[in-house]
């Protein structure tokens, strides 16, 4: 965990790790999208001016969806809600947005709605991949204590050690993990009860012993920003082979395999993505639940598999009559059209 990648004092410069892995999920996935637009026949101009109008919408979805779950984090301290670049955005809450604003965008410039998703998607794993590892720098999105040997202990302080020193009543938990005498380490105390510690330097040798190596030390928890990070690498090579089936020709009518037409992508992206994030979850300790013992990142991922179900459905039984061009000889590739809708 380093939330602060580079400071340089002298000019008030601080590099955030979660702010870093952003652009760099970003930039990847622009230059995946682009490279891909190319190679399936789209205009990799318009492909990135709407990776970047999809982002500005995203991240304010994102971060709109965290802030309103987390309202007791930011009383007193409103400027906060707008410090991205420390983490704090919710994945699926900027998805939605994000989506609704390319259909219409897409329908609007008459543009082939499922070819363009399609290259999106593989492009969404590529920037949720490296995303998830500014979690990890961040320390946000942690798991719950593991006893199992690749489990992490989180710094004093972080995120994990305050969520394990407080009850959480909203995921049910009426005691903490840990049982750190607040009267010796509290700095200050949220609206909710909830509270801080005092920072590492102002203990006492004793005290920096006990949070650090001794009975206070943070548990051993889950990783699951590493295995976040996995997922979305592993769905963004699975989504990638989908679409390169999307290019191939196979005989004279080349949507005969039904698999490899338009929409597909996004439609593996939804059935892989929602159960994949719902067990995510299960093994996260941050989020608060919301129906049962669920999260809303969990019920989403159950609309997403839902979602994902229909749409397979309407893909195999909408009609295979797409005109389609001759591949070029440079690449094999078939440069192909598609109806406009989606």
């Amino acid at each position: 965990m380093h939330p602060r990648v580079v400071e340089i004092p002298v000019f008030h410069v601080t590099i955030w790790g979660f702010g870093l892995m952003m652009a760099v999920g970003f930039l990847s996935a622009l230059w995946l999208v682009r490279r891909l637009s190319r190679r399936g026949g789209l205009d990799a101009e318009t492909m990135s001016n709407m990776a970047l109008y999809a982002l500005v919408v995203g991240v304010i979805g994102a971060r709109t969806f965290f802030v309103l779950h987390h309202l007791d984090q930011f009383r007193g301290e409103w400027l906060d809600v707008f410090a991205i670049w420390r983490g704090g955005l919710e994945f699926l809450g900027g998805v939605i947005p994000a989506v609704g604003f390319l259909l219409v965008y897409l329908r609007v410039r008459k543009l082939p709605i499922r070819r363009y998703l399609d290259v999106l998607a593989v492009g969404l794993m590529m920037g949720l991949a490296f995303g998830r590892l500014g979690c990890f720098l961040n320390g946000c999105c942690y798991g719950r204590p593991t006893e199992l040997p690749w489990g992490l202990r989180f710094p004093y302080r972080s995120y994990a050690y305050v969520s394990q020193i407080n009850a959480d009543p909203k995921r049910d938990r009426s005691h903490p993990y840990l049982d750190v005498p607040p009267q010796e380490y509290a700095q200050s105390y949220a609206a909710d009860g909830t509270w801080y510690p005092k920072p590492l330097q102002v203990l006492t040798e004793q005290q920096r012993h006990e949070v650090t190596k001794g009975r206070y030390r943070c548990l051993p928890i889950h990783p699951t920003q590493l295995y976040a990070s996995v997922h979305a690498f592993l769905l963004c090579g699975i989504l990638y082979r989908l679409w390169c089936r999307s290019l191939m020709i196979t005989g004279s009518n080349r949507y005969r395999n039904r698999s490899r037409r338009p929409g597909t992508v996004v439609v593996g992206l939804c059935l892989l993505y929602g159960p994949g994030r719902f067990v995510l979850e299960a093994i996260r300790d941050d989020n608060p639940y919301e129906l049962g013992t669920l999260t809303i990142s969990q019920i989403m991922g159950l609309v997403m598999l839902a979602g994902g179900t229909v749409l397979l459905g309407v893909l195999l039984r909408c009609g295979a009559n797409v005109c389609e061009k001759q591949p070029s000889p440079a690449n094999g590739i078939a440069t192909v059209g598609e109806p406009h809708m989606g």
